[in-house]
């Protein structure tokens, strides 16, 4: 099976899962349903990266979980192995740059995105 297939349908796969968890029940106002999906991602992306690095895994079924479940699930797992990746390579400066520049820019992104939607149209 193509590389694009496996990763198609992981993407949908997860999206999937992450509209199913966002229609659990949950009251507050703190985001929690979106905390967890993040975190479960994190999770499921850091075993599938830590089993590749040590087993011979099928390179479409690596693909299909960490790009494409996780990815469609949610791309702060991927942001989170990216940093940690960082630190495993001793560029601490750098992780934490890009620790604090993802969440700056992303927050940012979202402000002028939510502005431009109610001022510009």
């Amino acid at each position: 099976m193509s590389a694009l297939i496996c990763v198609g349908l992981g993407g949908a796969l997860g999206a999937m899962l992450r509209y199913g968890i966002s229609l659990l029940p949950y009251k507050g106002t703190f985001p929690l349903l979106t905390l967890a999906t993040n975190v479960l991602g994190a999770l499921i992306i850091g075993y599938i990266a830590g089993m590749a690095a040590r087993k011979d895994m099928p390179t479409n079924l690596v693909l299909f979980i960490k790009t494409g479940v996780c990815g469609g699930f949610t791309t702060f797992s991927t942001f989170s192995l990216e940093a940690y990746t960082l630190f495993g390579k001793g560029h601490y400066a750098a992780a934490v740059l890009y620790m604090i520049l993802s969440v700056g820019f992303c927050l940012a992104g979202v402000i002028a995105g939510m502005y431009a939607a109610e001022h510009i149209g």
